[in-house]
């Protein structure tokens, strides 16, 4: 049963609205350029898992898409969870051409494509982080010790693995192909026949996980160490991405392509929430907008489908029902 679906990550829509909002010749651009190819690979090669999940029995298995689980000043990140009365599957997905090289002696990750190499982080490494941290989750809410096992899936058919070093016998069983997935989930359900959970447990632990489920919208912004006033303002036009477009009489004129629009301020106001904050008042959106009149402004948040305090007129304070809106 599909718990929570996988959607488009919150990272990926920060990041490509940071890349509208900065300018090309910021000297971090082009590394954050760089990193929103990697998570739209990353995202593409999840997504292409996906068909494989669909031959997993539905009464069987809870499954969690993209979970992201405070853990101190850090996230949790897991691709998919798998949760069934009996064990619990982390699985890590990584979609990546070449031929990828899992070196266990030295807890290395190296991608070889076009003859160059490249070194990434370690993923038996980051599954067994992720399988430890849920072991500590599940005691400190009082679940019974519930097997975890983690499985590291190569979802590009075209890419191939090795595993080397010295514990090649400890790491290999633990990757595989993702058109080979459905004979890992037959050797875990031979492992792992006598249930532990309850089905009422079972269901209480997703509802928990959903819960707990977050992603800080500013790390991002942080990470790279970008002021928010470095930031471009203003609207972009819908049709030939021109900004800043003209307010006029309650709706946005490009001087570039000379097309009209009614709700070109519906993505400037998206960008806000993602990258400047969650909330917007009529005053800062006339500022973010290039809007004079606050009257005009007022009419243009009303119609956005945002939430405000109904007992607030001065300083109201607008935000999106859901992140991301």
């Amino acid at each position: 049963m599909l718990i929570k679906e996988r959607k488009i990550p919150l990272a990926i829509l920060i990041l490509e609205a940071l890349c509208r909002r900065l300018p090309p010749n910021h000297p971090k651009y082009q590394e954050i350029q760089e990193e929103l190819g990697r998570r739209r690979a990353g995202f593409q090669g999840e997504v292409a898992f996906d068909y494989y999940l669909r031959f997993l029995p539905e009464d069987k298995y809870m499954i969690l898409h993209d979970l992201n689980l405070p853990d101190g000043d850090y996230n949790c990140q897991i691709d998919t969870l798998l949760l069934s009365r009996e064990y619990a599957l982390i699985i890590e997905i990584k979609n990546m051409a070449g031929k990828l090289v899992f070196d266990t002696e030295n807890e290395q990750f190296i991608q070889i494509n076009n003859e160059k190499e490249k070194g990434s982080p370690y993923p038996i490494a980051q599954a067994q982080r992720h399988q430890e941290y849920l072991r500590k989750l599940l005691k400190t809410h009082k679940y019974p010790n519930i097997p975890i096992e983690y499985e590291v899936v190569i979802s590009n058919s075209y890419a191939i693995y090795v595993v080397t070093g010295k514990n090649t016998h400890k790491v290999k069983p633990r990757v595989c192909k993702a058109d080979v997935f459905q004979n890992k989930i037959r050797y875990f359900e031979n492992q792992h026949m006598k249930p532990v959970l309850e089905a009422r447990d079972l269901r209480k632990l997703c509802r928990l996980l959903i819960k707990m489920n977050t992603v800080p919208t500013n790390y991002i912004l942080q990470k790279y160490g970008i002021n928010k006033d470095k930031l471009s303002i203003g609207v972009f036009c819908p049709h030939c991405n021109y900004s800043p477009i003209i307010e006029n009489r309650a709706k946005w004129f490009c001087p570039s392509c000379n097309m009209y629009s009614k709700d070109a301020h519906i993505s400037a106001l998206r960008d806000y929430f993602l990258l400047i904050d969650s909330q917007i008042t009529n005053q800062q959106f006339r500022e973010f907008c290039h809007i004079t009149s606050p009257h005009t402004a007022k009419r243009f948040l009303l119609s956005a489908n945002l939430s405000y305090d109904l007992g607030t007129k001065k300083g109201r304070s607008y935000s999106p029902k859901t992140i991301p809106w």
